[in-house]
């Protein structure tokens, strides 16, 4: 495409279905997402490109990808609509509550502690913890300010601190064999099928060696619908010893992982200004972090 092809205005909109095509890999899910139909999001799709003369996305496969001026522009955009927000944000920038978004287990064990200590320190800067079910749980779109991330994240535009790892646990249906064993391998998980979160979850196939994969998966779209089908005996899942925490469910028992790496937990917020109180959100986070591992028994 030619830039003497830009016509018309661009708007923020333009962006926001950008993104979302960008995060949901698929313009039906993204029209979902956005609550339009799907030639309205394909249409605000074609007249961006238009407007900036590239392709941004690759329609010749049946799940959607970036190309990769598309890579490129996603984390101009993010900056772009996140500061689009921010100046619209109601009352003074100090004020504004601090949005951190989590897509499961929040800071696990760390959760409370975080909350009451920062309530108590900075009342005048409420925080708000949100759950947020895509891989980076609203970071991209610009719906936080600040996310606990779990795995590895290489979204463009953001910066990442791993604050803590936690050990990486199997989750099984509570009537089923594998729910009596003391500890289990990822070996023991591959003669059934794996359930997968493939959203907002960090546990893919490249967990197992190439040679010794699960014979079957089952795909789901959030941590809820993971238990459900684990409870349901559809399938057996790994996640972090966090989940076990704070995901406790009749119907599943967790079970730890012998030869499974650790899980990093990660604060990651957009790289450029963002909300002031982020600073103090990183340096509670390390404090809660340090202190309760040095109290821990």
């Amino acid at each position: 495409m030619s830039t003497g092809q830009r016509t018309g205005s661009i708007e923020v909109r333009h962006l926001r279905a950008f993104l979302a095509v960008a995060d949901e890999g698929s313009v039906t899910r993204a029209a979902t997402r956005l609550r339009v139909t799907q030639p309205v999001v394909s249409r605000t799709l074609a007249a961006l490109e238009r407007h900036l003369g590239v392709r941004l996305v690759d329609r010749s496969t049946h799940h959607l990808a970036l190309t990769a001026e598309g890579v490129a522009f996603r984390a101009k955009a993010a900056a772009a609509v996140a500061a689009f927000d921010e100046a619209l944000a109601p009352g003074r920038p100090r004020d504004r509550p601090l949005r951190l978004g989590h897509a499961w287990s929040a800071f696990g064990p760390y959760t409370t502690p975080l909350l009451r200590t920062w309530q108590q320190r900075h009342p005048e800067t409420p925080l708000e913890l949100l759950r947020i079910d895509d891989r980076t749980a609203g970071l991209t779109r610009g719906e936080v300010d600040a996310a606990l991330l779990r795995g590895p994240v290489n979204t463009p535009g953001l910066v990442t601190e791993v604050l803590f790892t936690e050990v990486r646990v199997a989750a099984v249906a509570a009537d089923g064999p594998l729910a009596a064993h003391a500890s289990l391998s990822l070996t023991d998980l591959t003669g059934g099928a794996v359930v997968l979160n493939t959203v907002s979850g960090a546990t893919t196939l490249d967990l197992w060696p190439p040679g010794a994969r699960p014979s079957a998966t089952l795909t789901v779209a959030n941590t809820d619908d993971w238990l459900t089908a684990i409870a349901a005996g559809r399938g057996c899942g790994v996640s972090g010893d966090s989940t076990a925490q704070m995901h406790p469910h009749a119907g599943v028992t967790y079970v730890p992982l012998d030869d499974a790496p650790p899980l990093p937990v990660l604060l990651a917020r957009r790289d450029g200004p963002g909300h002031p109180a982020l600073p103090r959100l990183a340096e509670l986070a390390r404090e809660i972090v340090a202190r309760e591992q040095r109290d821990r028994p």
